[in-house]
Parts: C-alpha cells; sequence; structure tokens
C-alpha cells in the first residue's frame, strides 16, 4: 500500500504543469495538432514526445487505480487499453510517419525561413549601411567641394560648405572615426581660409598704398581742372564786366555744364578687403578683422607722413600730398561700403592724426623758403589738396589756415622781389617820354592800363606824356596783384580783397612811392628827370584806380561794389604827397639852376653909372631856360604842376634879388643897378605873361598870374626907383604898392643905396650940389624905418 501510494507521489510530483495542460487536452479530446506544430516550429519535439510519456504513465496509474477499484472494468478497459494502445501504435506510426514526412517538409522550410530571415538582416544591414555611405559620401563630397573651393581661392564658397557640414551632417555622421576627423580639421580649415584672406588683405594693402600716389594725382589733378573752368568762367565774367563799362552791349551768355562720375575716374579695386570683410563676419571675426584692418592702415599714415630729407621739399611735396589725398579717398570709400569695417571715429582720429602732421610739415617747410615763387607753388597744391578732400566731406580748414600764417612771409618776400625789379627799372629808365609808333604799343602801354586821357584813339606815333617806368612799374603792379590773388584765392577766407588791397598799399608806399623818393633825392637828378618822375608820379597816381578795379576783378568783386565803396588806395594819397615833393625837387633843381645863371652878386654892377636898357647878361640865358623848362612841363605836366613850377621859378628869382640886395657881398648900389635889374624884371614879367596865357593858365586861375610871383621884387625895385620913397611908411600907400616888403628888409637894403657912383667926380659933384629931395625922401625912409626897427 505504501508502495503504491509512493509510487503515485513520484508520478504526481514528476507532473508537471505542461503535462497538466496536455492531460486535460487529452481527457477533452481536443485536437493536439497545434502542440505538435508548435514542438517541431521550436525544434522541441522531444519535450512533446517526454510529456506524452508523463501523460500515459499518469493515465496508466489513474488506470491501476481504476482497475483496482474496478478491476472488472478494469479488465475491461485493459482490453479496451490494448485496443487503444494498438490504435495508439497505429496512430504512434502514423504520426511518426507524419512526422518524418512533415520534418522533411519542415526543414525545407526552416531552410528557406532561416535564409529568408538571414536575408531580412543583410537587407537591413544594407539599408543601413548604405543610408550611412549615403551620408558619408554627402559629407565628403562637401567636404572636397570645400577643398577644391579654398584651393581655387572660393573662401565663401568653402565656408558655406562647413557651415552646412557643422549645421546639417557633423551631428549626423554615422561613422564615428569620419565624424571625429572632420569634427578635428574643420577648426584647421577656417584658420587656413582666415590666414589665406588676411595674406590677400595684406597684398592688397601693399597694392593700395603704391596706387595711393596715383589715385591722389587724379582726383588733385579734377580738382585743378574744376578750378581752372572757375577760372576761366571768372575771367569771361570780368571781360564782360569790362565790356559793360565800356558801353557794349554785345553778349553771349551760355550755362557750361560738366558733370565728372567719380567712379569713372577714380578707380581702385577694394574687393578684396570686401571678401576678408564678409568672410570674417562669417567666421565671426567681425572685431578683430576690424582691428587688425585699422592698426595696418593706421601705421601705413603714419609713415606715409614722414617727410624723406633726400629731396627738397619743393619737389616731393606734389608726390606727400597726393599721397595723403589718395590715403583718404581710399578710407573714404571703405567708410562709405565696407559694411562698418571702419568706424567714423576712426576715421576721425586718422584724419586728425594726418592734419596736425601735415600742418606741422608746411609751417616747417615754409619758414625754411625764401622763393616767394616756391611758397606759392606749394600754397596752390595745399589749396587743390584741401579742395579735393573738402569733396568727401573732410575738414581742411587747419591745413589752409597754415597758408594765412605764412601770408604775410610770402608777401615779403613778394614786396621784395618786386623792389628789385622796380629798382632796376628806374636805374635802366632814360626818363625820357614814350614814343609809340603803332597801335598795339599804344594798347599794350596805355590802354592796358587805364592811361588814357581821351577816348580816341591817337595818330602814330604817339608821344606819351610818361616814360617807360610808368607802364614797366604797372606790369609789376599786376603781376604782384595776381601773384597775390593767387596765394590767397583757395584758402580759408572767402572774401580776401581787403587783404589784398593792403598789400597792394605796401606795394604802391613801401616800395615803389620809397623808389621814387630815393631817385627824386638822388644828387644825381637832373631837371629833366625830375620833371618826368613827376609827371610819372601823376600818372601812377592816376592808374591807382585801375590797380584797385583789376584787384576786385581778380578777386571775384564786382567793380560797382569799389566804386561805392568809401575809402580807396591810401598810397594814392602819399602819391600825391610824393607828387608834391617831385615838384618841390624839380623846383629845387630849377632853382639851382637858375642861380647859376644868374649869380646876381658877380654878374650885376651894383655901382654902375649907367643903367642897362635891356638888361643884365644873364637874363637872357635864364628866359631861354624857362622857356625850356616851360614848354616840357606843359607837353608832360598837368596844369596844376605847370603853375606850380612857373610860379614856384620866378617866385624863387624875386627873393633871389631880394636875397642879392640884402647880401653882405653887395656893401652899396646905385639907381642905375636898380634900373638894370627893373630891365631885368620888366623882361621877367612880358615872359610870364606870355607863358600864363599861352598854356592857357588864365582859364583855371583867373584869379592870380605869373606876374604876381615877382611882386617883392618888382615893389622893391619900384620903391628904390619912387621919387618919395618915404611914401613906404604911410599906411595907405604901402598896404597898396608896397605890401609884400618887409620893415627890416627895407631898412638894411635902402641903408646901401645910393644915387650915384663912387667915381672921383661924381662923389666931388654930389658934394659941392645940393641934396636932391629925393636923396631927402629916401634919407628920411631910412631915418623913420631906423626908428621903426
Amino acid at each position: 500500500m505504501n508502495a503504491k501510494t509512493a509510487k503515485r507521489n513520484v508520478v504526481e510530483n514528476g507532473d508537471t504543469g505542461e503535462d497538466s495542460v496536455l492531460a486535460t487536452m487529452v481527457s477533452n479530446g481536443e485536437d493536439l495538432g497545434p502542440m505538435v506544430r508548435l514542438a517541431f516550429e521550436t525544434r522541441k519535439p522531444e519535450a512533446l514526445m517526454q510529456q506524452l510519456k508523463n501523460v500515459v504513465k499518469k493515465k496508466e496509474v489513474e488506470i491501476e487505480e481504476l482497475c483496482k477499484l474496478h478491476y472488472e472494468e478494469f479488465i475491461i478497459a485493459v482490453d479496451e487499453l490494448r485496443g487503444v494502445l494498438v490504435d495508439a501504435e497505429e496512430l504512434k506510426s502514423e504520426l511518426s510517419s507524419d512526422n518524418y514526412r512533415l520534418q522533411q517538409v519542415g526543414s525545407a522550410l526552416l531552410m528557406k525561413l532561416e535564409e529568408l530571415l538571414e536575408s531580412y538582416a543583410v537587407k537591413k544591414n544594407v539599408t543601413d549601411a548604405i543610408n550611412m555611405s549615403k551620408t558619408c559620401v554627402q559629407v565628403l563630397d562637401l567636404c572636397v567641394k570645400c577643398n577644391t573651393h579654398v584651393s581655387e581661392g572660393k573662401f565663401y564658397a568653402a565656408l558655406k560648405a562647413i557651415d552646412l557640414i557643422e549645421k546639417s551632417y557633423l551631428q549626423n555622421i554615422p561613422v564615428k572615426a569620419v565624424k571625429v576627423l572632420i569634427a578635428k580639421r574643420i577648426p584647421v580649415l577656417k584658420s587656413h581660409i582666415e590666414k589665406k584672406v588676411c595674406g590677400e588683405v595684406n597684398e592688397w594693402l601693399v597694392n593700395i598704398r603704391s596706387a595711393a600716389k596715383d589715385i591722389g594725382q587724379i582726383a588733385i589733378g579734377c580738382a585743378a581742372s574744376a578750378r581752372q573752368r572757375e577760372e576761366e568762367m571768372l575771367a569771361r565774367q570780368g571781360k564782360a564786366e569790362e565790356q559793360s563799362c565800356l558801353g557794349s552791349e554785345d553778349f553771349t551768355y551760355s550755362l557750361d555744364v560738366e558733370k565728372i562720375d567719380e567712379s569713372s575716374v577714380l578707380k581702385f579695386d577694394l574687393t578684396p578687403l570686401y571678401r576678408a570683410c564678409h568672410i570674417h563676419s562669417c567666421l565671426g571675426m567681425q572685431d578683430q578683422f576690424r582691428e587688425y584692418y585699422y592698426r595696418n592702415r593706421f601705421l601705413q599714415l603714419k609713415s606715409d607722413l614722414q617727410i624723406s630729407s633726400a629731396h627738397p621739399f619743393l619737389e616731393s611735396h606734389q608726390t606727400f600730398l597726393a599721397h595723403i589725398a589718395g590715403y583718404f579717398i581710399v578710407e573714404d570709400r571703405v567708410l562709405r561700403t565696407a559694411s562698418g569695417l571702419l568706424s567714423p571715429n576712426d576715421l576721425e582720429t586718422m584724419w586728425e592724426t594726418a592734419v596736425a602732421k601735415v600742418t606741422a610739415v608746411l609751417e616747417e617747410q615754409f619758414s625754411r623758403m625764401d622763393v616767394a615763387s616756391h611758397l606759392l607753388l606749394v600754397k596752390d597744391y595745399v589749396t587743390l589738396f584741401g579742395a579735393t578732400l573738402r569733396q568727401y566731406g573732410y575738414e581742411v580748414a587747419p591745413i589752409l589756415e597754415t597758408l594765412n600764417s605764412s601770408r604775410d612771409k610770402y608777401h615779403e618776400l613778394l614786396l621784395a622781389e618786386c623792389r628789385q625789379e622796380i629798382t632796376d627799372i628806374f636805374i635802366n629808365d632814360t626818363y625820357e617820354q614814350m614814343v609809340l609808333k603803332k597801335e598795339s604799343d599804344y594798347q599794350a602801354n596805355v590802354l592796358y592800363f587805364h592811361l588814357q586821357t581821351f577816348s580816341i584813339m591817337p595818330a602814330f606815333p604817339y608821344i606819351a606824356p610818361f616814360s617807360s617806368m610808368v607802364p614797366d612799374c604797372c606790369r609789376i603792379v599786376r603781376s604782384f596783384i595776381k601773384e597775390s590773388v593767387n596765394y590767397l584765392s583757395y584758402g580759408a577766407q572767402i572774401n580776401y580783397f581787403d587783404i589784398v588791397r593792403k598789400y597792394m598799399d605796401r606795394l604802391l608806399i613801401d616800395v615803389l612811392n620809397e623808389v621814387i623818393l630815393n631817385t627824386i633825392h638822388n644828387s644825381a637828378t637832373s631837371v629833366s628827370q625830375a620833371m618826368q618822375i613827376a609827371a610819372n608820379i601823376s600818372v601812377l597816381e592816376h592808374a591807382c584806380d585801375y590797380f584797385l578795379q583789376h584787384a576786385a576783378q581778380q578777386c571775384g568783386i564786382p567793380v560797382r561794389s569799389i566804386d561805392r565803396a568809401q575809402s580807396g588806395l591810401t598810397a594814392k594819397i602819399v602819391l600825391k604827397t610824393s607828387r608834391d615833393a617831385a615838384y618841390l625837387a624839380l623846383l629845387s633843381l630849377v632853382n639851382t639852376r637858375l642861380d647859376e645863371f644868374m649869380k646876381l652878386t658877380e654878374s650885376i654892377n651894383w655901382t654902375s653909372e649907367e643903367a642897362l636898357p635891356h638888361g643884365n647878361e644873364y637874363i637872357k640865358e635864364v628866359i631861354i631856360y624857362l622857356d625850356t623848362v616851360m614848354s616840357t612841363a606843359e607837353q608832360i605836366l598837368p596844369l596844376d604842376a605847370l603853375y606850380k613850377v612857373g610860379s614856384g621859378a620866378l617866385e624863387h628869382i624875386s627873393n633871389s634879388y631880394m636875397s642879392a640886395f640884402l647880401s653882405d657881398t653887395v656893401k652899396r648900389f646905385t639907381a642905375s643897378a636898380v634900373m638894370s635889374i627893373s630891365n631885368d624884371l620888366k623882361t621877367l614879367e612880358s615872359f610870364a605873361d606870355d607863358r600864363f596865357q599861352s598854356t592857357r593858365l588864365h582859364e583855371i586861375y583867373k584869379d592870380g598870374s605869373f606876374r604876381g610871383c615877382l611882386i617883392e621884387a618888382r615893389q622893391l625895385v619900384n620903391l628904390l626907383s619912387s621919387s618919395q620913397p618915404e611914401n613906404f611908411m604911410n599906411p595907405v600907400i604901402r598896404e597898396r604898392h608896397y605890401n609884400t616888403l618887409d620893415y627890416k628888409k627895407v631898412g638894411i637894403i635902402c641903408d646901401k643905396f645910393k644915387d650915384s657912383a663912387d667915381g672921383l667926380f661924381g662923389s666931388l659933384s654930389n658934394r659941392a650940389s645940393k641934396q636932391s629931395a629925393k636923396k631927402k625922401s629916401m634919407d628920411t625912409l631910412k631915418k623913420r624905418l631906423k626908428d621903426f626897427n
């Protein structure tokens, strides 16, 4: 019993869950086909067989128990079981055969299935490999293109390829080695591109520095052309204004418009700079490149601002200024077109540095120059330099102010040159009236300087009232005005007419007038020279108005505006004073010459017994000399000057007679000597009246005459010849007939007067005879004058 129980327990203990399921399915008569298929599919038929055996054993135990309980039924069941066993064997045989067939069929299918699954796996791997390969191929293709772009210098395209790799491919590269390699090479490639671009920029910096001089020269040349057109226009305006002043009404007006395209003239390539700027922007290195560009260009500027001592500044100033102009023209375009590469503040700093250096260089070089034309040459180019850069918005006033600081020195040098030229003109002048043989000479020497005294063209040959010195000096003054305007024009000051007038006054006063005065006071100057100088001064005084008008035209000021001006040239007044000084010098020379002719104390026989009916011998020479002087003066001097010369000479003769009577050399004189002098005076008075009428001075000086200049000598002779000389003391008579005579002089002269000569018989005769009434009157006069004095 225990054995049976133990056996049962073993069987029960060996029963598994799968066996229970199989047993249940067998008990329920369910189809075991799915389980059999599953067992073969999983390649575990042995387990199924073991389960079936377990089920069989279990059933056998149950059958045994049932047999014990139901022996008969068991026997029957055994019999049935045997039948079932037979059926089972048959079934097993059939199942085995089916299984064999199934195995044969399943093995082929399994092999196909395994092949299929392997194919699916290969396909998946191949697909993944293809996708990975495509990604790698695309990345590598971009890398190849990037390398190609770099080798061809297409850096922007290379950076676009790198950017595409970084953003779209780098994180998705399936091959780690490729991914790591590309990740390492990208910074290297960017650095290489940056270096190559910087290399191109460096090359561009070298080239643009070399081209800056040509750029500046072309730009300054354009400014010079524009200035020339402007000057031509102003010249046409001045000519039209002059024609208007002359009364011409035939004018032709035209408007000249010429537009010059800067880009067509100034051609320089900024492409490398633009590309470098864009590439650095793509690299995220804008600030570094901006600083790099500014630093290198600033260093170039400092180098360009250095003056070489190997060449004189006069030869190198154009290159120096053109280089700087080209530099800032390039920087202006960089500022406007290079997308913030150069900031306005940076450019302003560069410009301030250049202005400070250029100003210092100009001041130093101007201080060393000693030729006015050299200063003008540099000044012209500096103003063109300023005009060129002013078009680009640069503040050039500080540079132009340097020209103003050198203005006085330039004019001092110019005045020194003019002084030498004018001095040479005076030295070489013949002081003879110019003879103009043809109309062209008249236009060049008279009309050109508005020196004509009448509006019609004279007959030729024409004898001008001035010598060659006048037109020569006018040319120098005109040239001085032009040179002065050339220096002052296009500078910091717009209205510089007053400055030109100031320096023109200095030329006329400090140079021309001084040379004139030196010539006047030169002891070697003759009467004819002094007279011609006086005539020349009158013409130059008249030319001052032309000089002022010409200066206004050169300064671009309408002539009508200076006609309304309150003040003209101070030189005109100074020249008038010098003209008076010339008249005085002329009179002094004439008087000196007259003294040489007359020599009264020596030429007159003061104690003669008989009067000379035609006067003293010298009077003929005096008349001839006075006639020559007056004739010459009438031709070249104005009437007021002619009057001054004539009246001055005659007045000097009168004073000479007075001085002779008062001279200590003349101890006494006779009535005969007085009568001879009276005859001299009659001859002189006749000449004076004739000249006063023939020169038409009577039309101007209606209340005057040349005769009046001899009045003192005439009144003295009349007094000495009077039968009642004591009437001199009568106030009414003295005022009427002797108003020019001085009491003291008359007293001295009367003390020397004797009625007759000192001959032996004359003296005895006088002692024997009674004193005549005239002698008594004379003695009375002497006594009364002595008491009065």
